[in-house]
């Protein structure tokens, strides 16, 4: 029914001239650095545009196409470059063309929606004021996806009125702090069936509101906002067929209600990141729809109401870091055969299994504690695990026990806060990502296999030195990208072994022991993006062969012995240059000058002498606020699970 774009196509389809010049109104207020829009052009139809979707019949513009993509990979991600993306201004008349379902133009970076010439000459920027109600058209615009515009202030929403025809509306990522009643705005769409308003700035849900006429609402997502009330009332007396829920990371406070009589079909309850308190209600276990439920890091507290067992649909189950207490059985888990993530943790629970029970189900993930001294004898009966985890628990593991053959087979490991009891240092690990920090481990490092790809082990009392696990043979080539031995208590040489881990884009070895000079094969690691050596006793000078390391964004090396000059080779895209407390001399270079992107620069505590040189003042991301840039975080993916581990650097404050 539908034609898109191809060029070169002999298609005798020809664009509406009204529609025509809409399209180039948007692209003549648009800042198109890349050409994304350099087949609109008005000598050509604009049925054959990039992006655009014509009637086969009527020839009128249905759909606009024009999302900006961009790579999420793995390895690390200090911004979110848009350079290739649209910028500018969105026309309220792109919103209301009289045939337009479908609009999308999520990840760009606009800046304001805009009243223009094809409205009333009275209209004005939408993103500064309220809505001049002559303006509106109508629309019959159904699918609405703006989301990622993260530098797009929009302070009301009544513009949609114009379109009461949509039924999926995504603004994610857009500043909405101002429009306080978001609620009964969009409650006034009759077809609205999916509302996705992610980190949107939110603090208000309209907690006094007892009733809100959605009528065909599916899915609510709310999660990454700062709502900061109750869970309000009118949520629990939708009278819509609602399915999703996502509240999560946001500041709600309270119980839940005793009843949800609404929630029949309810399919995902996301809760978890807020603070949540009182009792898990009874009536959790009938809702018999239940697939997702996550209420990990409230303040809830009181048992785990048993009939959680009766929800046979349930796939993941998620109450970690919260207060709960009593006794979790193998009763709790009676009917789950669909089960596949089983997160249970909370410091008081005491989970009692019969030693001979064997689940309903077969996990991908599960996370428990406490546990201990061994982990349930019904895990070994899980032959599809692909993530395990324990916190808060107490285990004593032999040399070559069988918990470390085990784990070899699990993709994701995860033992975080426990006091663990035994040898590591002849352990073989196999498990891609590992994380053993803070388990008040003793003795040397492990070794690891070639499959390892991050490695933390920070937070312990490890010693001895680096050269079992970094010097010996492997029968493959590393793929450790992430090294995180930092406060522990080794001590040596950094060893002249690096060239067998090519591979690594992170090393933190803070806080131990260590000295000596930093090692020439250390250039070598040419993909390395983060360097953190802080508090140690290193000496010597930066060596000019990490001069190779191209990629460097980060080098920590505060409170060690260092001499030398500043080191002035660091990529102008770098981020944190911390050369604090040590011996460095000389002065500024008007290279670091030229590192745009700093927005740490840190040399207290050194011999530097010389004039603070003037055109500091080009590191202007010191100073420039936008929402384009974000945490710098190393990202991987598991079994289609992104996970994220942010960069964290001290700063030392004057006076502080």
């Amino acid at each position: 029914m539908f034609t898109t774009c191809i060029h070169g196509s002999d298609s005798k389809i020809h664009c509406n001239e009204k529609d025509k010049q809409i399209l180039l109104n948007f692209k003549n207020g648009a800042i198109d650095l890349s050409g994304l829009l350099s087949t609109w052009s008005s000598q050509q139809d604009c049925c054959h545009w990039y992006g655009v979707v014509c009637h086969n019949f009527t020839s009128r513009v249905t759909q606009l196409n024009l999302p900006c993509s961009f790579i999420n990979g793995y390895g690390y991600n200090n911004f979110i470059d848009k350079s290739h993306c649209l910028s500018g201004d969105i026309p309220i008349s792109l919103l209301q063309m009289e045939f337009l379902e479908h609009l999308d133009l999520s990840n760009h970076d606009f800046l304001a929606m805009t009243y223009n010439s094809m409205n009333s000459p009275s209209c004005h920027n939408l993103s500064l004021g309220n809505l001049p109600y002559p303006c509106e058209k109508s629309s019959s615009l159904h699918y609405l996806d703006l989301s990622g515009n993260l530098n797009l202030l929009i302070h009301n929403l009544k513009w949609h009125s114009s379109a009461s025809s949509l039924k999926y509306i995504d603004l994610s990522g857009i500043d909405l702090r101002t429009e306080t009643n978001w609620v009964q705005l969009m409650a006034m769409l009759p077809s609205l069936s999916e509302l996705y308003l992610v980190d949107c700035h939110l603090d208000n849900m309209s907690p006094s509101l007892h009733f809100a006429n959605f009528t065909a609402l599916e899915v609510l997502d709310l999660s990454v906002n700062a709502i900061h009330s109750e869970v309000p009332n009118w949520l629990f007396n939708l009278t819509c067929d609602i399915s999703y829920i996502y509240l999560d990371n946001n500041l709600l406070r309270g119980e839940l209600p005793k009843a949800m009589p609404n929630f029949q079909v309810l399919k995902y309850l996301i809760l978890s990141n807020n603070d949540l308190n009182g009792p898990i209600p009874d009536c959790l276990g009938k809702l018999e729809h239940l697939t997702y439920l996550d209420f990990s890091s409230n303040l809830f507290s009181g048992p785990l109401p048993i009939n959680i067992g009766n929800l046979s649909s349930l796939v993941a189950f998620k109450a970690t870091s919260n207060y709960f207490t009593g006794v979790v059985s193998e009763k709790h888990f009676t009917n789950l055969s669909n089960l596949k993530f089983l997160f249970v943790e909370s410091p008081d629970i005491i989970f009692d299994f019969d030693l001979h029970w064997i689940p309903p189900f077969q996990l991908d993930g599960v996370f428990l504690g406490p546990v201990g001294p061994k982990p349930p004898q019904w895990l070994c009966t899980q032959t599809s695990l692909k993530s395990l985890g324990f916190a808060n628990s107490k285990f004593s593991f032999e040399t070559g026990d069988k918990f470390w053959s085990f784990v070899s087979k699990i993709e994701l490991l995860q033992l975080v806060g426990n006091s663990i009891d035994g040898d590591l240092s002849n352990v073989l690990l196999n498990s891609s990502f590992i994380q053993l920090s803070s388990n008040n481990l003793k003795g040397g490092l492990p070794r690891l296999s070639s499959s390892v790809r991050v490695f933390m082990v920070d937070n312990n009392s490890l010693s001895g030195s680096m050269v079992p696990l970094l010097c010996r043979n492997m029968d493959r080539r590393s793929n450790l990208e992430y090294l995180d031995m930092s406060n522990n208590k080794l001590s040596g040489g950094l060893t002249d072994c690096w060239t067998n881990w090519k591979s690594l884009l992170h090393i933190s070895i803070g806080n131990n022991d260590l000295s000596g000079k930093i090692p020439p094969s250390m250039g070598l690691l040419k993909n390395l993006t983060s360097l953190h050596f802080h508090e140690n006793n290193f000496s010597g000078g930066i060596p000019l062969s990490l001069q190779n390391c191209h990629s460097l964004l980060i080098l920590n090396v505060r409170e060690n012995r260092f001499s030398g000059s500043i080191p002035n080779w660091l990529p102008h895209k770098a981020r944190a240059l911390q050369l604090r407390s040590n011996q460095f001399a000389g002065t500024i270079s008007p290279q670091i000058c030229q590192m745009h992107s700093l927005t740490i620069l840190d040399f207290a505590d050194n011999r530097i002498s010389g004039h603070i040189p003037s055109y500091i003042n080009n590191i202007t991301a010191m100073v420039v606020h936008v929402r384009s840039v974000i945490a710098i975080g190393y990202i991987f993916y598991i079994d289609g699970m992104c996970y994220i581990i942010p960069e964290n650097l001290m700063l030392l404050m004057k006076g502080k």
